[in-house]
């Protein structure tokens, strides 16, 4: 019996030592949770780059666009100020993952491969790819299979989701990356490239702005994809947060009204031009 007694106190010291510790784990876990950093320091920090009508700079160099106003809210509803960190497209996770900003919000379509490095919040938003051509280079093209020749040059961004469905719908053509969007579409109206692939809706923009040199051979989407935050991973608080943050603007109908007006309207095209 004494045995019996010795081995169950052990045994609930033993339980009772390893709730503590879970505990203090757990309290350990949520103090060093990249939300509690942002409280303490005041400031969201976002990383983004440049992507019409997610984000761009009006004509006094200030950001506006989709992703702006989702960020800035984001900010105001913590209680903290907004940091917004330009980064090119291609290196923007390795940027997240060093700890140069505390999330990306800026159109990143969830990937199997990118949700290796990082996790992703629920989608916010969805998107698609659409493609815009040269009128002479491609003419009488009509169909993504016209595309997929040897001979036929596709210009996208470095880094982008566009990459991976050029890749896919026109493996044939070849590709030419460059670094931001400003380069690929000035390719494309100077006539060097058949067409670009980028996220809607930028593509059909072009064509209406530049009518007299662009076209959309079909109006369709492909490749539709959900868009997402993205966080460090090992940091379940901040994944949380932000998750119940977009449900609640969600059913606020807010998300939508916002998309409808950067995505639905170019009331704000004055702004930049």
């Amino acid at each position: 019996m004494k045995k019996i007694l010795a081995l169950s106190i052990f045994l609930l010291v033993t339980l009772i030592t390893c709730a503590v510790s879970a505990a203090s784990l757990q309290q350990q876990l949520a103090a060093e949770s990249n939300i509690e950093q942002i409280l303490k320091r005041g400031v969201l920090r976002v990383g983004m780059d440049i992507f019409q009508p997610w984000a761009m700079k009006d004509k006094n160099g200030v950001l506006i666009g989709f992703e702006i106003d989702v960020a800035s809210r984001l900010a105001k509803d913590m209680g903290v100020k907004i940091e917004f960190v330009p980064t090119a497209w291609s290196g923007i996770i390795p940027a997240l993952l060093t700890g140069k900003f505390d999330m990306i919000i800026g159109g990143m379509g969830i990937t199997p491969q990118r949700a290796m490095k990082v996790n992703f919040s629920q989608p916010y938003d969805y998107s698609g790819m659409s493609l815009v051509a040269h009128k002479q280079r491609a003419a009488g093209f009509a169909t993504l299979a016209d595309f997929n020749k040897t001979e036929v040059q596709i210009a996208v961004k470095l880094g982008t989701t566009a990459v991976a469905a050029a890749k896919k719908y026109v493996p044939q053509a070849t590709l030419r990356m460059f670094d931001n969007e400003t380069q690929i579409y000035q390719e494309l109206r100077n006539g060097k490239v058949h067409a670009v692939i980028a996220n809607a809706p930028r593509p059909a923009y072009e064509a209406v702005d530049y009518q007299d040199t662009l076209f959309l051979p079909f109006t369709e989407i492909f490749a539709k994809e959900p868009i997402a935050f993205a966080l460090r991973k090992g940091d379940p608080d901040t994944l949380a947060y932000v998750n119940s943050w977009i449900t609640l603007v969600q059913l606020e109908g807010w998300l939508q009204e916002r998309h409808d007006y950067w995505f639905g309207t170019k009331d704000w095209i004055n702004q930049i031009q």
